[in-house]
């Protein structure tokens, strides 16, 4: 069985698909997207956009703690600068559970993590 990734606690209110991807960190026994997240009107730090934005965007930090596995379908280095000077890696386009691993694709490769943890998702 697939979850979609808006009902599970700490992504409600968030928009991965357009959200952008700005690094991604492996380390210390934990896999971390860096984001600046797209959060919808149903998230507490939800704020309208500002001028110029579609969306309201916060910097984040997507993080997949003690994972017990992380196997790299594919990856890529190509990597954008958006209008802020960050680096742009793509969006999350597909983020689905299945029982205890995360499957998440996207320009910037595809992913599968295993873990009993559910991500957390730290806005800064």
């Amino acid at each position: 069985m697939t979850t979609d990734y808006t009902s599970l606690p700490g992504l409600a209110g968030v928009y991965l698909e357009d959200s952008y991807v700005t690094a991604i960190r492996e380390g210390d026994g934990n896999l971390v997207f860096d984001l600046d997240a797209v959060l919808t009107p149903s998230h507490p730090a939800y704020r309208p956009p500002r001028r110029g934005e579609q969306y309201c965007y916060a910097a984040a930090s997507l993080n997949f703690l003690s994972p017990s596995g992380v196997e790299w379908i594919r990856r890529s280095t190509v990597r954008s600068t958006d209008a802020d000077g960050l680096d742009d890696l793509g969006n999350i386009d597909t983020f689905a559970q299945s029982r205890n691993s995360y499957r998440l694709v996207g320009d910037w490769g595809e992913v599968v993590v295993h873990t009993e943890v559910e991500p957390q998702l730290t806005i800064f």
